[in-house]
C-alpha cells in the first residue's frame, strides 16, 4: 500500500491490501462453498438483499466487510488528487502539499499503522511549525536590524 500511495495511485481497502486474516474455520466454509463474495447490493430487504442489477438474493446472514474503504470526498476542495486518482503521500504528508497529513490513510490505515503514524505526523509537524518560528524570528530581528541602521 505504501508504493500505491508513493506513486499517486488510489489506495484499495485494507482487506485487498492486506489480505483477510483466514482461520481454519473461514478456511472449511470456504471450501465447503459457504462463503461468495458479491459487489455492492443495492437495497437490504427483509429476508435478503436487492442485487444492484435488480435481482432479489435471499440471505440467512449478510457479513457486510467493507474493506475499510477510505472517503476523502470531502477534500476535493483542495484538489489533491492526482491524474492517476489518488492523492501522492510521503508518509503520512500529502505530496503537493505537507502541511497536510492523511492519517489512516494508505500504509497507514490499521489501528496500530494509524498509532504509529499519528506519532509520526505530530513529531514532523512540530518539527515545521519550530522551523517556522526560527524563520519568523530571524525576519523580525532582520527587520529590527534594518530601522536601526536606516
Amino acid at each position: 500500500m505504501a508504493e500505491r500511495v508513493a506513486q499517486g495511485l488510489p489506495v484499495q481497502s485494507v482487506v485487498s491490501a492486506t489480505g483477510l486474516f483466514w482461520t481454519s474455520t473461514l478456511r472449511e466454509a470456504d471450501r465447503r462453498g459457504i462463503l461468495e463474495r458479491h459487489p455492492m447490493f443495492g437495497r437490504i430487504v427483509p429476508g435478503g438483499v436487492i442485487e444492484a442489477d435488480g435481482t432479489t438474493t435471499e440471505l440467512d446472514v449478510l457479513l457486510w466487510a467493507t474493506g475499510f474503504r477510505h472517503e476523502l470526498t470531502h477534500l476535493r476542495p483542495l484538489r489533491l488528487h492526482n491524474h492517476r486518482g489518488g492523492i501522492t503521500m510521503d508518509g503520512t504528508a500529502v505530496a503537493e502539499d505537507p502541511r497536510i497529513h492523511l492519517l489512516g490513510y494508505g500504509p497507514s490505515a490499521s489501528t496500530i499503522g494509524a498509532n504509529r503514524a499519528g506519532r509520526a505526523a505530530v513529531a514532523e509537524l512540530v518539527r515545521l511549525l519550530e522551523a517556522d518560528d526560527e524563520l519568523e524570528a530571524a525576519d523580525e530581528d532582520r527587520s529590527i536590524s534594518a530601522r536601526t541602521v536606516a
